[in-house]
């Protein structure tokens, strides 16, 4: 039986216990996307931290370069890969857009043509695009427009915060990698020590092959699109294999963009190529999406197809885009978690 005093003492107990989780629960929901840069700069480093090692190191395993000098390479050369593809796709892209819109008016007045011959369309409702243009709908007046631009401002400069957040924040998680490893070790217990290394080099392992599989993947998407567009004869296809690479690296948003770029340019051939082109790219998403990444993930990180899947199904959902980037390092990271639990749990007898 217990007694009064012993009773109050553990509700007391139970309800600041449930109201100091209740208030953890509210911070780390109030600064959750202050902890998704964390994460998402965590994985940046795990990424490229065997890449670090292997520069830094002589094969005699006495350090080649310093560690800051290593990320500083690493950094400056993938920096400089994207100024040098964004001056081979940008100018040509501009050109073209420039030229499609020239064009524009004339398919314009062709599809209305077409609607009238199949009598889908009445002769008095045509009209020029410029007034379609202005006859479509449009948010309620300035204020709206004002306030649509600068959302839009908002959203871009908030994006490039984040990313050069990301990047700062990641380059001291590479060089302060092991002192900070060293400082968690305090607080696990000493008989689990082991497992926690052990599953910690192998997260590390399984992000950087995952790193590696993006890049795979992203220089096979570029090598079928070049391959099937210059078969196709599309103009600049080198600059929109170039897109589809990089896409590659974007779940769900890239292919598309690519496709759709893809299709811009072939219009401003024929509209018959964009067709062409518009289902090629339809077929090497759905190869894309159903057998490459699937199976090179498999391979590459040790994610079975079908946690592949869910994986991006359940991030996108979450976090939309970014929990779709985010979603096989994840899966793989709780792969090893729970295989590291259930290697090591208690049997029954």
């Amino acid at each position: 039986m217990i007694d009064d005093r012993t009773f109050t003492r553990r509700m007391v107990q139970t309800v600041f216990t449930v109201a100091a989780v209740a208030i953890l629960v509210a911070s780390l929901w109030v600064v959750r996307s202050s902890l998704m840069i964390i994460y998402v700069s965590a994985i940046v480093a795990m990424g490229f931290s065997p890449l670090v090692g292997l520069i830094e190191r002589k094969s005699s395993g006495k350090r080649r370069v310093p560690r800051t000098l290593a990320i500083l390479a690493i950094y400056l050369t993938i920096v400089g890969a994207v100024v040098i593809l964004g001056l081979m796709v940008i100018p040509p892209l501009i050109q073209q857009g420039g030229e499609l819109w020239s064009r524009a008016p004339g398919w314009f007045n062709e599809v209305q043509r077409s609607l009238i011959r199949y009598r889908l369309m009445s002769p008095s409702n045509r009209s020029t695009l410029a007034e379609a243009v202005q006859s479509a709908p449009t948010t309620s007046g300035a204020g709206g427009a004002i306030s649509t631009f600068f959302g839009a401002l908002s959203s871009v400069v908030g994006g490039m915060f984040g990313v050069v957040t990301i990047l700062i924040l990641s380059f001291y998680l590479l060089v302060e990698g092991r002192a900070q490893f060293e400082f968690l070790m305090r607080f696990v217990p000493e008989q689990s020590r082991g497992r926690f290394v052990t599953a910690a080099r192998q997260s590390v392992q399984k992000v950087s092959a995952w790193l590696g599989a993006q890049f795979i993947l992203a220089g096979v998407m570029g090598l079928f699109a070049a391959a099937g567009l210059a078969l196709m004869g599309l103009p600049y296809f080198y600059v929109v294999a170039l897109i589809a690479a990089l896409g590659e690296t974007v779940p769900i948003v890239g292919p598309i963009v690519a496709g759709l770029s893809a299709v811009v340019v072939a219009l401003t051939v024929s509209g018959r190529l964009a067709l062409m082109v518009g289902a090629y790219f339809l077929v090497l998403h759905q190869l894309e999406a159903n057998i490459l990444v699937p199976k090179i993930m498999e391979r590459r990180v040790g994610v079975s197809p079908v946690t592949v899947i869910i994986a991006l199904l359940v991030g996108g959902e979450l976090w939309g885009l970014l929990g779709a980037v985010l979603a096989i390092p994840t899966a793989a990271i709780l792969t090893v978690i729970f295989d590291e639990l259930t290697n090591h749990a208690p049997q029954s007898v």
